[in-house]
């Protein structure tokens, strides 16, 4: 069954049991959850279908309300844990369907059973919904959860503690108001001292929760001065690095990292961390994790080296552990080549190399992490007067990588992560052309045609906002955007190397002219970020001269873009006066109070002057506070039925969001389409002018023979550097020669062994082709033998005939033998019952003989017991005789 019949059978049967809550349609919802659990959901929720949407928002529904059957909530919970698998899917749950509220509703409801298996399984799903997101305390039934997690965090129940610190690690990371509202409750400091408590806990991640809510609370505080203070630091900073390298788990080593970068927020911390006498070791080992296979450890790892560059004194100490890795490679190529490539991978280098050719559709967090701290790490190297040592040989070794990460990436569901690739590769390469010797390695490697290519890729696929490839809810930046950085950074690119590579400049120019360009341009001028309005400014520069610059369109594109700005500041200014709270209704109460207003001031003032009150007076204002205090409850129930009209109104506006989604995206699609139809037609078109400028390009060689003699030297200086690349590129094929020749090795011996099975089969073959003839002479010896009982089985049934014959004669027989039987019974029934009454006196006889015998015994045992005291009186009256004789 495919995605689309499952997600509708589980509409449908989410539908049935809102309808009628009974056992049937609870396990056909179960059924259909299940059946969803088993298909492949990964980014089902980000691909922006209608259908999905309105499925979780129905399983929202049903997981929020307390009438549904714990088993069905969670089935559904599971399912959603199953959903939030990616960044994207997690950002909708949060954003669209408001599931933490739900979450901390379902957790608050079942507040008095921390156990429940259902309240673990929504504190679960949190976790993953708040890692890195900020939830603001006065979201609805969020404060009731902070105290939920911070009571159960002080049980004694290990399950329960595991399950709350997860989630109050999120929340109070990063977010100053939820870090405010905790400070202010009451039970704070046995919270705190909870917490410091489980610093001395034997699960790693325990301990790492702990110190994330203490960072998160007491940073800036007399706690957190002596919680981080200069002399426990350093074993913080041996704990986590050590969770870090050797964590129990993906879970322990992201919070570790996260705990490291929030502490190197803070500048003394940091200072701290540079005079720490283990960080050289530590930093080795940190890089050592780019080998890691998991594309979540390595972003996490990578997150963490992003967050050290930020400290200016570790960069140079980053870029020595990193750049010696291509140093050494370069200095072992006298030593065999399979201990030189053992080498190269047991380095940091080449795993960041490898990181950044990831494919796109792949672990893109941990290529645009990489690209981010080789940017940062390369400003440090290409900054100074002289490069360190390896920095050539890592670039020489990098820029083939970066070349293929950015070619085309075949479809536009990863079109914006291959764009923010592009983007970010153009900006390493543009830091290279500041060095001259990496502007030569660039240039040799860098063609025109490639250039022009990328352009041409950009221009054609993201021209206008593509919904194959939107950004999630909540983002910034269209398509578009990210679209036009990625080409203007192309475009700054080919200027850079516009004098080294043959036909850049007359490929940059013929670009810069082209209509199209003046809408990326647009954006980048009218943009609100700095460095995009500083490309843009430096290509118009370059344009601005051309004759066919498309001035024109570029005005007519930022006026518009102007125009759509101030209109959107304009309908967010009209929208504020509607999302204010219409002014309350007047009824008899308001008016009574506003009359009586100046009859209470003046007993307030006679109040404050010591007067005496009459108990009328007192009376009235009793009457005027129940008033004023009727009013208010009035206008609390007038606003609780507004605001829950506002929520309905806005789950109802969601739906027609995502519909109207839904149906641009149809119509953006055919567009594409038609779009594709005419860029066909343009290809035909440039492909038959390409032809006819190539056979006038052969008539003027035709007249240009003596030209070429002229430049014959020129040639081959040109053939001179063709066979310098031919001879790296020879060095090249050695080595992937070399694997070949292992790779053919490890096919022979397989070979080999298959072979040998070949021939075990061909033995047992022949084995049961020996079984099947023996079968076969089996059988016919089975047929004749079955002839045989043929003929028995005839005999036999005459036989039988006989036999009846007989058997009707015995019947006779039997049935005088039978009346006989009777009277023998009755006889034998009158002796049965006389041999019951035998066996009745039989018994009572026995019984009685039995009760003698006990008695006989009892007597036997006093008279034992008269004989030992009989003797016991001889023994002791002898004993007295002895001692007088004695006295």
């Amino acid at each position: 069954m495919d995605t689309t019949t499952c997600l509708k059978s589980l509409l449908l049967a989410t539908k049935q049991y809102e309808s009628g809550r009974n056992a049937q349609s609870a396990a056909q919802l179960l059924k259909q959850v299940e059946d969803v659990s088993t298909l492949q959901c990964v980014r089902l929720l980000s691909s922006g279908q209608l259908l999905p949407a309105e499925v979780v928002c129905g399983l929202v529904e049903l997981t929020g309300n307390a009438k549904t059957c714990p088993s069905v909530a969670a089935a559904i919970l599971a399912l959603l844990t199953q959903l939030a698998c990616d960044e994207d899917s997690r950002k909708i749950l949060q954003c669209n369907f408001n599931l933490t509220s739900i979450l901390a509703r379902i957790v608050h409801r079942h507040s008095a059973t921390p156990g429940d298996p259902l309240v673990l399984q929504s504190l679960q799903l949190l976790q993953k919904l708040t890692y890195s997101t900020r939830i603001s305390p006065s979201t609805k039934h969020v404060r009731e959860l902070i105290a939920f997690l911070m009571s159960n965090i002080q049980s004694p129940s290990d399950d329960i503690i595991m399950a709350c610190l997860g989630p109050m690690a999120n929340l109070c990371r990063d977010n100053h108001a939820v870090q405010t509202h905790v400070k202010s409750l009451e039970q704070v400091k046995p919270f705190y001292r909870t917490l410091i408590h489980f610093l001395e806990h034997n699960s790693l991640t325990v301990v790492v929760f702990a110190l994330s809510i203490l960072a998160s609370l007491t940073l800036n505080e007399k706690v957190g001065d002596k919680l981080f203070d200069a002399k426990n630091i350093h074993q913080t900073f041996q704990l986590v690095f050590n969770i870090i390298v050797n964590g129990d788990g993906t879970l322990t080593r992201k919070y570790a990292v996260d705990l490291l970068v929030d502490l190197l927020q803070n500048p003394k911390i940091a200072d701290y961390l540079t005079r720490y006498q283990h960080l050289s070791a530590c930093l080795s080992q940190v890089l050592g994790l780019l080998q890691l296979k998991d594309g979540d450890s390595a972003g996490k790892v990578l997150e963490l080296l992003l967050a050290m560059c930020g400290v200016p004194a570790l960069r140079p100490l980053m870029c020595q552990a990193l750049f010696k890795a291509p140093a050494a490679a370069a200095n072992l190529r006298t030593a065999s080549r399979r201990q030189a490539a053992q080498e190269r991978k047991a380095e940091p280098g080449p795993a960041l190399v490898q990181w950044i050719g990831s494919p796109v559709g792949g672990a893109e967090a941990c290529s645009l992490k990489a690209l981010q701290l080789l940017n940062q790490l390369l400003e440090e190297a290409l900054g100074g007067a002289s490069m360190p040592d390896g920095t050539e040989t890592f670039v020489e070794m990098l820029l083939p990588v970066l070349l293929d990460s950015v070619t085309d990436p075949g479809d536009d569901a990863h079109l914006r992560r291959h764009c923010e690739r592009v983007a970010h590769v153009n900006g390493v390469l543009l830091l290279m052309c500041g060095k001259d010797a990496a502007l030569a390695l660039l240039s040799k490697q860098v063609s025109a045609q490639r250039c022009l290519t990328q352009v041409e890729t950009l221009l054609a696929r993201c021209h206008g906002d593509n919904p194959a490839a939107r950004l999630p809810p909540g983002a910034d930046d269209s398509l578009s955007q990210v679209c036009a950085e990625a080409l203007l950074s192309t475009l700054l690119l080919m200027s850079k190397l516009r004098q080294q590579v043959k036909e850049m400049e007359s490929g940059l120019y013929r670009t810069l002219q082209d209509r199209r360009i003046a809408t990326p341009l647009a954006l980048a001028l009218t943009s609100h970020q700095r460095a995009h309005v500083h490309a843009g400014l430096a290509l118009l520069l370059e344009a601005a001269p051309l004759p066919d610059f498309p001035s024109t369109v570029l005005g007519d594109g930022m006026a518009a873009n102007n125009s759509y700005r101030q209109r959107e500041a304009e309908l967010s200014v009209k929208r504020l006066p509607a999302q204010e709270v219409p002014p309350p209704r007047t009824n008899a109460g308001a008016l009574d109070v506003s009359v009586g207003s100046s009859g209470v001031h003046s007993l307030v003032e006679k109040l404050q002057g010591g007067l005496e009150l009459q108990d009328a007076h007192v009376s009235d204002i009793i009457d005027v506070y129940e008033q004023k205090l009727a009013v208010l409850a009035s206008e609390e129930s007038r606003l609780q039925d507004l605001l829950e009209s506002k929520s309905a109104a806005l789950s109802q506006s969601d739906r027609l969001m995502a519909q109207y989604h839904f149906q641009r995206a149809q119509a953006d699609a055919e567009a594409r389409k038609l779009a594709g139809l005419l860029k066909e037609a343009e290809r035909r078109r440039e492909d038959l002018e390409g032809r006819l400028a190539a056979q006038l390009e052969e008539a003027r060689r035709s007249g240009a023979d003596v030209e070429e003699l002229l430049l014959h030297n020129a040639r081959l200086q040109k053939d001179s550097e063709e066979h310098q690349a031919l001879k790296t590129a020879y060095n090249g094929l050695l080595l992937r020669l070399n694997e070949s020749e292992r790779d053919l090795k490890e096919l022979q011996a397989t070979h080999t062994n298959l072979s040998k099975h070949n021939d075990t089969l061909k033995k047992k073959h022949q084995a049961l082709q020996l079984q099947h003839d023996k079968t076969l002479s089996q059988l016919k010896e089975k047929e004749e033998a079955l002839e045989c009982l043929r003929c028995d089985l005839k005999r036999k049934n005459e036989d039988v005939e006989a036999l009846r014959g007989d058997l009707r004669e015995a019947e006779q027989r039997r049935r005088q033998q039978e009346e006989a039987l009777e009277a023998v019974k009755k006889e034998l029934n009158e002796t049965e019952q006389a041999r019951r009454d035998a066996s009745i006196k039989v018994s009572s006889l026995e019984l009685q003989k039995d009760q003698l015998e006990a008695k006989l015994k009892e007597c036997k045992d006093e008279l034992s017991k008269h004989t030992a005291m009989i003797a016991m009186i001889h023994s002791l009256s002898s004993g007295n005789k002895n001692d007088n004789l004695s006295l």
